[in-house]
């Protein structure tokens, strides 16, 4: 038998003496240190010694947590790999602590490892070119925009460019539903119903139909009650003169319905339903919604659904005729861009009341 088997045997015959004599600890606990250190290496026992001494200055440095900085951590990292029993000799840390230091050192020093040490950085017009080319084009992968570079005698890796398309372009193919209606906005219309309360607290609904490109709204009426055939009647109203674009936009509301959709058929109006519960995808719509709800309907008393028409119809005229518009520039929907003669005086005619006025060069 060798040295260690014998040391073994040992150990486990005091470790059923030990639990024989539990109940005499005061005796039994000198004979089991003693069998423990007889069974240890001299090394170990030094190793132990010395990694014990170290948590000791470390727990004196200050209370009532010390800090440990990378050198204790370095020195009991060394202690878990160099003793055996080093889960029973750290004692001032968990031991899945020490394991987590360890993993987290060995992921540094693969990366240091796994370096480009040639690795040449593209300039910032580079950098650049490449994202420009990724948002502009939402089609081109990084080998088609490897291919454009290469025409411009710029020579890039694919890596490289798929590193930099990252931060612009999102993951999932296709062109997203504000690059659609960015690349549509002169054959898109969207509607949609601005819900108020009358003088004695009924609800009454407008209408409304807006063009996306312009920003101009093409069509406002008033109910009380609308249904399924008035929104349909309001649709033919609006395209009577057989004048429309090739989309319209509007929400899942029961108040469109089946027969709503078959209008545009006869004048060539495709209907696209937004998505449940995304009122981003008819923005212009409700951007409407609350510009009519901030600067009319929260500032008038409704007296009935004939009055709220009335009053739509003149927004309307205002939104349409006198209003900037954050969306176009600051530009006025109906009203193309002119010369202005500065030299002319200022006039300003109110609108809605004097609620609002219109700025305008007198003539």
């Amino acid at each position: 038998m060798t040295m260690s088997s014998i040391a073994t045997h040992i150990l486990a015959f005091v470790r059923r003496l030990w639990s024989r004599f539990a109940p005499l600890p005061v005796v039994v606990e000198p004979l089991r240190v003693a069998a423990d250190l007889c069974c240890r290496s001299r090394r170990e026992l030094v190793l132990e010694n010395a990694i014990l001494r170290h948590q000791l200055g470390v727990l004196h440095r200050g209370l009532p947590r010390p800090r440990m900085g990378p050198g204790d951590r370095l020195r009991l990292l060394l202690a878990a790999a160099l003793l055996p029993a080093w889960r029973q000799a750290i004692l001032v840390v968990q031991p899945e602590t020490v394991l987590r230091w360890h993993r987290s050192g060995y992921r540094l020093f693969w990366r240091y490892r796994s370096r480009s040490r040639n690795r040449r950085r593209l300039d910032t017009g580079t950098v650049d070119l490449i994202r420009d080319m990724a948002k502009r084009n939402r089609l081109w992968g990084a080998e088609r925009i490897r291919g454009e570079l290469l025409k411009l005698g710029i020579r890039v890796a694919k890596r490289t460019i798929q590193k930099y398309m990252g931060g612009v372009r999102r993951k999932h193919g296709g062109q997203s539903w504000a690059t659609f209606l960015a690349n549509h906005p002169d054959a898109t219309w969207a509607c949609d119903f601005i819900q108020t309360y009358d003088i004695l607290f009924r609800q009454v609904y407008a209408f409304f139909i807006v063009h996306l490109g312009s920003r101009q709204v093409v069509y406002t009426a008033a109910c009380r009650h609308p249904t399924q055939e008035w929104t349909t009647q309001q649709l033919r109203n609006a395209t009577m003169d057989g004048e429309s674009p090739k989309i319209l936009l509007r929400d899942r509301d029961d108040k469109f319905g089946a027969s709503f959709d078959r209008v545009p058929e006869g004048v060539g109006l495709r209907v696209i339903k937004s998505a449940v519960r995304a009122p981003d995808m008819n923005a212009v719509a409700e951007r409407f919604v609350g510009s009519a709800r901030r600067e009319l309907l929260d500032h008038v008393i409704v007296l009935d659904d004939r009055h709220l028409g009335r009053l739509v119809v003149q927004y309307k005229e205002y939104f349409n005729e006198a209003r900037p518009h954050q969306g176009i520039g600051q530009r006025i929907p109906g009203r193309p861009p002119a010369a202005i003669d500065i030299t002319k005086p200022i006039v300003a005619k109110p609108v809605l009341g004097g609620l609002h006025h219109d700025y305008r060069r007198a003539a």
